[in-house]
């Protein structure tokens, strides 16, 4: 059987191929913000660009995460930055005020008929087993029903138990297609992460399972050798608890989900080869004490900055005339990547 090609070089290096993306998948698609408990408190707020979009997310005295537009219906200034708590949000260019609602409050010295109706702009948001999604669009079919097949695999360890304990981003120099299907594959475990992946997650012993057109994953099963990593729900099985469950959901959110720990992946795409990283990490309630978290974070940290290297002299060479399309490796090696391409060029209606 002739082994499937994957994408030529130009695909992850021409700013048109980018720009048609960008349209075409990214806006169109449900782009995970983060996890839903770095805004869990009435007033928790934070804000990030994507796509051109700056956005403002605000957890709502109802208890409701909204995503507006960050930009003030006066001159279009952003009227907040960062992130943090805040009972309302003044514009610091002419001080209109909004309610975590986004209702406009106050506009000094405006006439109440030119402003009746203004409030921030409103974008759709969901919060799906733990995370916070945006559809940029407004036109994407709702994501949490095409997950369903996805929910059976997270479901067991409790994503809802899981507490976010650290955050990070970076700008990586890769294009944000190659950072999603370098997480998907295991066929780079055994190589890149020799000294720290390969002893829990060999390339050997993963297991990719069946997407959907929403999502794809694999497992990356434990040896028989390695040390237990935490007990996590109570209903897991002995299987679920000896493996880390890999996803993607698309376009680009990227979950490693085992029994008490969940890295999570948000990616930013900004260029055909510039893509912002903001992940965190997050533990099955309190499971893990502090020197087990600080491990857990220089764990990560260090695979991200194997991966980030290695992406980033991969960018380099896909710019080569010679950079054509390469087979692909067997199914439970690569053939996640297949699924992502699949999802890249189907019909528009199948890209949300």
């Amino acid at each position: 059987m002739t082994a499937r090609a994957g994408l030529a070089g130009r695909a992850y290096a021409a700013r048109d191929v980018f720009e048609a993306e960008t349209a075409d998948v990214l806006r169109r698609g449900w782009l995970c913000i983060g996890r839903t408990d770095e805004i869990a408190a009435p007033g928790d707020y934070l804000t990030l660009d994507l796509c051109g979009e700056p956005l403002l997310t605000v957890r709502g005295d109802d208890g409701v995460a909204r995503v507006f537009a960050n930009l003030c219906r006066h001159r279009s200034s952003p009227v907040a930055e960062g992130s943090g708590h805040a009972r309302r949000f003044v514009c610091p260019y002419h001080a209109w005020s909004y309610g975590r609602d986004g209702a406009l409050l106050s506009a000094p010295r405006m006439p109440r008929e030119a402003i009746a109706d203004l409030c921030l702009p409103r974008h759709r948001a969901e919060e799906w087993r733990g995370f916070l999604y945006v559809n940029l669009d407004g036109a994407a079919p709702a994501l949490a029903p095409r997950l369903d097949a996805l929910a059976g695999r997270v479901d067991p360890y409790a994503p809802g138990d899981f507490r976010t304990f650290h955050t990070g981003e970076k700008v990586w120099a890769a294009n944000w297609k190659a950072v999603v299907e370098n997480f998907l594959e295991a066929y780079h475990l055994s190589v890149v992460h020799t000294k720290t992946l390969h002893d829990y997650t060999p390339t050997a012993l993963a297991r990719k399972f069946d997407g959907g057109g929403a999502f794809t994953g694999y497992c990356a099963n434990y040896p028989d050798r390695a040390a237990p990593r935490g007990r996590g729900a109570p209903g897991l099985s002995e299987a679920e608890r000896r493996r880390s469950t890999l996803f993607c959901v698309y376009p680009c959110h990227l979950v490693s989900q085992a029994a008490s720990l969940q890295a999570s992946f948000c990616l930013i795409p900004e260029g055909p080869g510039r893509t912002r990283v903001r992940w965190s990490l997050a533990s099955y309630g309190d499971e893990m004490d502090e020197a087990t978290k600080a491990q857990r974070i220089a764990l990560w940290s260090a695979v991200n900055e194997e991966d980030r290297a290695r992406l980033e002299a991969t960018q380099r060479g896909i710019a080569s005339r010679f950079a054509d399309a390469g087979p692909l490796a067997p199914e439970h090696l690569e053939g996640v990547i297949a699924d992502f391409h699949d999802f890249l060029y189907a019909g528009q209606e199948n890209r949300a």
